[in-house]
């Protein structure tokens, strides 16, 4: 691929399961994206766990979002769906008396794609975690014609995850880009090993690895991240 290959429009960030650090990812890729002079846009198309500011639901990590994007979206287009509750979004989106609608998030999607080169879109907990009953994460793949990248937790355990996720994306016949690893276990001794087993058994190449942070940051890790696998 050449160095100076056009990046993706855009790409889904999904993880092997919740608190794998998806939101330090996502945050990490736009500040890349935009390091390497492109206009680069977060979204978080649904957040459930929000609080009131300013009279208005918001979430920390599409906030993350949208403070890493350049040029700086409107809130409601990087997190169409505020959840109040930190839940599952299906159970979240029930008690706040929520229809999730995958219309609105496509227009959201559309405005932010209008102003930016690349949108990063982060997902809900694993690849496989519902929105509702009648919306699955792979509907809104689909429907935004994104490729994904997975991020794997680096702790026990997350050899089998990382593996059945890939297998379960490539049998939903999207396309998976690369895999971030994410150091979210600062305890796991052995997390040099679990990364080096990791990297001939994904079918995809290494975006890189980020070391323990307690939650977003701002521009810090994203030089530790190799965009080739972005490029078209």
């Amino acid at each position: 691929m050449p160095a100076n290959a056009p990046l993706v429009a855009g790409v889904y960030v999904t993880g092997t399961d919740t608190g794998v650090g998806k939101s330090i990812a996502s945050v990490a890729l736009v500040h890349a994206l935009r390091d390497h002079g492109g206009r680069a846009v977060g979204m978080k198309p649904v957040a459930s766990g929000c609080g009131r500011v300013d009279g208005a639901w918001r979430n920390e990590d599409a906030l993350a979002l949208q403070a890493a994007s350049d040029p700086l979206p409107d809130y409601d287009d990087v997190n169409p769906y505020a959840l109040p509750e930190a839940t599952a979004p299906e159970i979240a989106a029930h008690r706040a008396g929520v229809v999730l609608a995958l219309d609105r998030i496509e227009a959201g999607y559309r405005r932010l794609a209008a102003q930016a080169d690349t949108v990063v879109v982060e997902g809900v907990g694993g690849w496989a975690a519902p929105l509702s009953a009648q919306l699955d994460q792979l509907d809104v793949v689909r429907a935004l014609d994104l490729p994904v990248v997975l991020v794997v937790g680096l702790r026990l355990g997350c050899i089998s995850h990382a593996r059945l996720t890939a297998r379960a994306i490539a049998a939903d016949g999207v396309r998976l880009l690369g895999w971030i690893g994410n150091e979210v276990d600062p305890g796991l001794a052995e997390r040099d090993e679990y990364f080096a087993l990791l990297q001939p058994r994904l079918p995809v190449p290494c975006l890189g690895r980020l070391p323990y942070l307690p939650g977003p940051t701002p521009a810090a890790p994203a030089g530790l991240l190799d965009l080739t696998p972005l490029r078209r």
